[in-house]
């Protein structure tokens, strides 16, 4: 009866073991996921934004489409779905940025985005 009881017990043990990796497992997932939607609502701002600067569909779909191609790379996995979201961020970011900066500020803005000013 004592070998049954700490067979029995080992077997518990091994799986409170796979449940701590299980739950690790889902709570960097929650992370991830968490990560994902912050960007996506920021990016969803930023798209309200550049509408109200009536920022045209085609710059916009530019713009989704060279970061698409940024992370083109489609091996990283869930890393690779962040960078891209956060490779449109930044696109959106500069493009907003260069909309509607002054006079002023657009000669430094264009100094530092000059690559994103043909989407705009």
């Amino acid at each position: 009866m004592k070998d049954s009881l700490t067979q029995e017990l080992q077997q518990k043990a091994e799986e409170t073991v796979l449940l701590d990796v299980e739950l690790q497992s889902l709570e960097r997932e929650r992370v991830h996921l968490s990560l994902v939607e912050e960007k996506l609502v920021d990016i969803l701002q930023l798209l309200q934004q550049l509408e109200d600067l009536n920022v045209s569909r085609r710059s916009l779909g530019k713009m989704l489409l060279s970061s698409l191609e940024s992370g083109s790379n489609p091996q990283h996995g869930k890393a690779h779905i962040l960078e891209v979201l956060n490779a449109l961020y930044h696109e959106l970011a500069a493009c907003e940025i260069l909309s509607s900066d002054g006079p002023l500020q657009k000669t430094q803005s264009q100094q530092s985005l000059h690559d994103l000013i043909f989407y705009c």
